[in-house]
């Protein structure tokens, strides 16, 4: 949408306006007589109040009228903060002390003022204005006194207001007839106060409300027609979103009049929202920079920006909101009713930002600030009494602790499915929207969300519509040992290649082990995380769950690179708050049917993945393949494999030299096997890898219905563990005999994971050189897959199926496929 507007500009003349901060310490004030006097062109600077002083000024008035002779001391920091200010920037001297002189007076007045108010114990808005117009009337004869060759000029004789509606309104036409007479002849450098006024008729002390200053800026380029409005402030623009949430977001470059007004009414605080509509009708542009970084180009707002690509332009954002619902059934149809409501709230002086109405017109939601919400119900409740005592309407109910987002950009209309995009993103995210509104224009969608999801919400929409430099990957990491800690270096190795050139980062936010925990929302430090974990605070499994589900943050995946029961059970909590998981850990996709079920179901309804690629075949895509196979129509009928890689190793190994005990040590020195042995010599972990096999390729089947043959005696899986190492030597002889037999026979041993027809097995089997299973080397695994579609050639799957590195490669690439 492009404002008609018209283009009255006097070449080569500017206004500046510099708020609180530009003039709130030496330093700043300092910058400003710099910027000014490196102008080439006749300048108009409006100046706020020292920083914080209007404030004060409010503060001391409320003590005086309260009666608390403290007021004094209040009163007398505000003079010493004036006097320093003049000490510090102002050189010893003749002018020094003429504009002591004029202060002092301004601040006797003042004085004079807190003390009547402190005596009669009454403060009216009219004494009000006066007090506060002080900052303004002190703080421009400084600036004036320090820039060299300005001008001082009073806005109280050209800012007029008037009354309207009850409420103190700017009287347009004759104050834009004044500025223009004021400034008939214009000098190099003027000096004027922002934000006081005085009434047209009665010519007492009005002002144009906080923030007023932009607006006196404006009003006095749009009446001079100045060639561009400057507004100095303390940040480099307008930002994306808010950079203390979003630590992404970055100065937009250009935006239109209406992107600016959208943002600035939802929060975004660097311009008085009616700032902008005296300059836009003038088509004046507006340039936002910061008096701290002068350098930097910052934000120009105009008509029409060119080459504008992005379909949102930023997000705003207003906390302590709340929602009222109007609701009843004889709204249905009637004209008239939201006229009641709105005109009910205008006249108790209630401020509505946002409107949301079924389509059956039998509610409407109105969104105000939390601090008017009882108020709004009350006076709702008097203006439909008769309605809610026949029952008709219903009492207003406020929902209050609420949050609303504004999402801006003018592109959003060429743009179809943003807002389903939107929701959608929101909704993966598990943020609720509880009342949502677009207008036509479609340069505005407006939602309102539970507070303590805000942070949560803006940072997902960021990231989601590249408004970010990069897209953000959460992650949590619970388990240091061979994989975990593998996986940490994979991830520390590719953060800066990602970056580079997937515009992805992988930020690490949470790593726990068995005894100690460290978390940190920005980040962690991955160089030399063990150090730091060992020193980082203990940890147990509830502060885990805590502190994971507590950080709320966006785009999170928790990765379990555990063997425990307990990190398991944690899964349910983590998918219902919408957070990804991705294990190594075989325990919970391996568990009873019910639980697992629960976990996809849960996964699913809430839009996230829960993801263990790695629990068979480390970083081979053996699930992934299934999962494909059955999601394009295929179906799967029969599993035949080698899934322990540790088993693999071990008869691989066996020979007339390496006796079999042996070759156990040897795939627990190597990292193939789990930390106890017997959990793979057991056949148990390839009775959990077959049976989620077996689940992902859509069959019901829990560990006991496989059919368990075992290679060694039950009693060596009783007992302690230094018992299990004692006894095993005594299983030697026995199998290099029976070695020495497959060997002349030209055979292998091989521990076969089967299901087929409904029935599930594994076994220690003998195969031939004829067979697909015969070669496989080291501690490979094998899968060969019989469906519908690969009958005669059953589709086989083989390569490396244990170890630390190629486990956690697995798991990094289920990370991955989140990102």
């Amino acid at each position: 949408m492009h404002l008609f507007c018209t283009r009255l500009v006097s070449k080569g003349m500017k206004v500046l306006k510099f708020g609180g901060t530009s003039v709130g310490s030496v330093e700043s004030i300092l910058n400003v007589k710099k910027i000014v006097e490196g102008q080439t062109e006749p300048v108009i600077v409006v100046v706020s109040a020292l920083g914080g002083i209007t404030d004060k000024l409010i503060k001391t008035s409320q003590l005086a009228v309260e009666g608390d002779v403290s007021y004094q001391d209040s009163f007398k920091e505000i003079v010493a903060r004036h006097e320093d200010m003049i000490n510090a920037v102002i050189p010893a001297g003749k002018e020094r002390d003429t504009l002591m002189t004029v202060v002092k007076e301004s601040l006797e007045e003042l004085k004079s003022i807190y003390q009547g108010v402190y005596l009669i114990k009454d403060l009216s808005p009219k004494t009000s204005a006066a007090i506060v117009s002080y900052g303004e009337r002190i703080s421009t004869r400084i600036v004036a006194a320090l820039i060299n060759g300005a001008e001082w000029f009073d806005s109280r004789d050209f800012i007029k207001t008037e009354v309207k509606q009850g409420r103190k309104r700017l009287a347009t036409e004759i104050t834009n007839k004044l500025v223009k007479q004021n400034w008939k002849n214009l000098p190099k450098i003027s000096v004027v106060g922002g934000f006081i006024s005085t009434d047209a008729e009665s010519g007492e002390i009005t002002n144009l409300g906080r923030g007023g200053s932009d607006y006196t800026a404006s009003i006095i380029a749009a009446a001079l027609g100045a060639s561009v409005l400057e507004i100095w402030t303390d940040v480099d623009g307008f930002m994306t979103a808010d950079p203390r949430v979003i630590t992404a977001a970055y100065v937009i470059p250009e935006l239109s009049y209406v992107e600016a007004m959208e943002l600035c009414n939802f929060g975004a605080k660097v311009v008085y929202p009616p700032t902008i509509y005296p300059v836009c009708i003038k088509n004046i542009p507006i340039l936002i920079k910061n008096t701290f970084n002068p350098d930097a180009p910052g934000s120009i707002i105009k008509d029409v920006v060119e080459d504008d690509k992005r379909s949102i332009k930023g997000i705003s954002s207003i906390k302590g909101t709340s929602l009222i619902t109007v609701s009843g059934l004889s709204m249905v149809g009637v004209i008239g009713v939201n006229r009641r409501i709105f005109t009910c709230l205008a006249d108790n002086g209630i401020s509505v930002f946002m409107v949301s109405q079924a389509s059956s017109e039998n509610n409407t939601s109105i969104g105000v600030q939390d601090v008017d919400a009882d108020e709004a119900c009350r006076v709702l409740n008097l203006e439909f009494q008769k309605e809610i005592e026949d029952g008709a309407m219903f009492p207003m109910i406020a929902e209050k602790g609420l949050a609303t987002v504004a999402v801006v950009g003018e592109n959003m209309k060429h743009t179809p499915g943003i807002a389903g995009k939107l929701f959608g993103t929101l909704g993966r995210s598990g943020i609720s929207v509880i009342a949502c509104a677009q207008g036509a224009s479609e340069t505005n969608i407006s939602f309102v969300i539970n507070q303590n999801y805000l942070r949560k919400a803006l940072n997902v929409i960021h990231d989601s519509f590249f408004l970010s430099e990069y897209q953000v990957l959460n992650i949590f990491i619970c388990g240091v040992g061979t994989v975990g800690g593998s996986l940490i270096e994979q991830i520390h190795q590719q953060q800066e290649k990602l970056k580079r050139e997937l515009r992805l980062k992988l930020n690490v936010v949470g790593i726990a082990s068995g005894h100690n925990a460290m978390f940190r929302r920005e980040g962690l430090d991955l160089e030399n995380f063990r150090e730091n974990l060992k020193n980082a605070e203990p940890s147990n499994i509830q502060r885990l769950h805590d502190e994971v589900i507590g950080m709320n943050i966006f785009n999170s995946v928790f990765v379990d690179c555990t063997a425990s029961e307990e990190v398991a059970g944690l899964y349910k909590d983590f998918l219902t708050h919408n957070i990804n998981v991705v294990a190594a850990n075989k325990i919970a996709a391996s568990s009873d049917y019910a639980n697992y079920s629960e976990l996809k179901h849960i996964a699913q309804k809430r839009g996230v993945k829960f993801l263990f690629e790695a629990n068979v075949g480390a970083g081979l895509p053996i699930i992934r393949t299934i999962n494909d196979l059955c999601n394009s129509g295929d179906k799967i009928l029969r599993i035949e494999a080698v899934l322990s890689g540790t088993l693999n190793f071990i008869f691989n190994t066996i020979s007339k030299d390496i006796p079999f005990s042996k070759t156990v040590e040897m795939a627990k020195a190597e990292g193939y096997s789990e930390p106890d042995p017997r959990i793979d010599l057991s056949g148990k972990d390839v009775v959990r890898k077959l049976v989620i096999l077996a689940r992902e390729a859509g069959y019901e089947i829990n560990q006991e219905d496989v059919e368990t043959q075992l290679f060694i005696p039950e009693r060596f899986f009783e007992g302690s563990i230094e018992d299990f190492w004692k006894n095993l030597p005594s299983l030697d002889a026995e199998f290099e005999a029976r070695r020495a037999v497959l060997e002349k026979e030209n055979k292998v041993w091989r521990f076969v994971a089967k299901f087929e027809n409904g029935k599930a097995s594994v076994s220690l089997q003998e195969f031939s050189r004829d067979h697909s299973f015969y070669v496989l080397e080291g501690s490979n695994n094998i899968v060969l897959l019989t469906t519908e579609r690969y009958n005669e050639y059953p589709m086989l799957i083989q390569g490396y199926g244990a170890g630390a590195s190629v486990t956690a490669a697995g798991v990094f690439a289920d990370i991955m496929s989140l990102a």
